[in-house]
């Protein structure tokens, strides 16, 4: 037994809004223990989703719908649904009344467009709109096929799948079990590397483990089915203790977990500070620790230092070693690391100074070439060079540098 996830939208094709109902829904399958092995994407064509129908219907025993719904002719899903099953459609009064109380609550009167929404195949079930004007169906158009049809505003679709969908499933005897995942969270280490290190926990049956790599993160999904959470967890747990121990310093946190989140809990552990010198990064370094809720007791600020000037004049960068080696250097990440620590009397001093590109690189300092600085307690005063290409592009390079200026803090914090 296995779900599908059809989107209708021809937006949806054209990249014009993100898919995040087809995320939700294959989320909430996952809780309920719904295996679902197969996602569509079609636009507002009812030749194309009778195809999808065609194919999807062979292959799963639930067909979940979001999109076109609504009272314009491009709105097709319903009696599309209806016509390839050969089902007349039936208009439905308790519809026609639930559309025109919320017209009237609105201060609207509703048109007679809006009457096609209370069209739904004969023998189908209504799947309440509480919030939106659209209602959906729950149909079982032959024996061992569901389906299920949501509006395609995620708020309405979200709300109308756990009041109904949820409990129409489980009364039928789905989700009795569920899937519950750890999302394993590594940085410093290519997906390759930490793939080779825990290369037989791939092929486990029951947690399954699968890597994922985005943005310089490497992720380690541990996936477990059973029949409650509870139980689930006691099956990750112990691949989730042996992971963590091959992986060393490599793993920083899990789920919720950002590499500044780990950093902010452990300045408050112990009771430490941090401020930022930031070049290259222009403050994205001060954004990701500041978008950390109750952030400020331990992050006490930054000097955003794009001009040499503001290097001399605020961070007390000397001017000479700047001449000589350059802004994006070790010694000129070393200064304004321990200005900045030294101006703000924090704990510690972190900086960032590089080339984002794409212009400004030369053969000895290319684009992506970065520097960090890092300054701790007893004067203490280190940096840190790092590659990270031209080709990545000027965004990813600028994230790649706060987050990594970030790791070298929380390893010199465990260490």
């Amino acid at each position: 037994m296995s779900a599908e996830i059809i989107c209708v939208g021809t937006e949806l094709l054209l990249g014009d809004i993100l898919n995040s109902n087809a995320q939700y829904l294959a989320q909430q399958l996952a809780g309920l223990g719904i295996p679902h092995y197969y996602q569509t994407v079609v636009g507002d064509n009812p030749t194309r989703l009778k195809q999808v129908i065609e194919i999807a219907s062979q292959r799963a025993e639930i067909l979940i719908f979001t999109g076109g719904l609504g009272p314009t002719p491009d709105d097709l899903t319903c009696e599309t649904i209806a016509d390839f099953f050969g089902a007349p459609l039936v208009e439905r009064p308790d519809i026609i009344e639930d559309i025109t109380k919320k017209y009237v609550q609105r201060g609207r009167v509703m048109t007679a467009s809006n009457r096609k929404q209370a069209l739904i195949p004969q023998g189908a079930e209504v799947l309440p709109n509480p919030t939106g004007t659209a209602p959906g169906i729950i149909w079982q158009p032959r024996s061992g096929l569901t389906i299920f049809t949501f509006p395609g505003v995620p708020s309405e679709m979200y709300r109308m799948w756990e009041d109904t969908a949820v409990p129409f499933l489980k009364s039928q005897g789905w989700g009795k079990e569920i899937i519950y995942s750890r999302m394993l969270k590594f940085w410093g280490v290519a997906e390759s590397a930490l793939a080779e290190k825990v290369a037989p926990y791939l092929n486990l049956p029951n947690p399954t483990v699968a890597p994922y790599s985005s943005k310089g993160e490497v992720k380690l999904r541990v996936s477990a089915k059973a029949a409650s959470q509870s139980q689930a967890q006691d099956l990750i747990a112990p691949i989730e203790k042996q992971i963590k121990d091959i992986a060393g310093l490599d793993y920083y946190g899990a789920d919720n977990d950002t590499v500044a989140s780990v950093v902010g809990e452990l300045l408050r552990g112990a009771g430490e500070t941090l401020s930022v010198a930031e070049s290259c990064t222009g403050g994205g370094l001060g954004q990701m620790l500041t978008e950390i809720s109750g952030s400020s007791d331990y992050f006490w600020g930054g000097i955003i230092s794009y001009d040499n000037s503001v290097k001399v004049g605020l961070l007390g960068v000397n001017s000479q070693d700047l001449a000589k080696y350059g802004a994006v250097s070790s010694i000129v990440a070393e200064q304004m690391a321990a200005g900045v620590r030294s101006r703000l009397s924090t704990t510690w001093g972190l900086s960032i100074t590089g080339i984002a590109g794409p212009t400004g690189g030369t053969e000895t300092k290319p684009v992506g070439l970065v520097y960090v600085g890092l300054a701790g307690p007893n004067e203490q005063v280190q940096s840190f060079e790092y590659h990270f290409g031209a080709g990545r592009g000027r965004s990813l390079i600028r994230h790649l540098s706060a987050c990594t200026a970030l790791d070298n803090l929380r390893r010199k914090l465990l260490i």
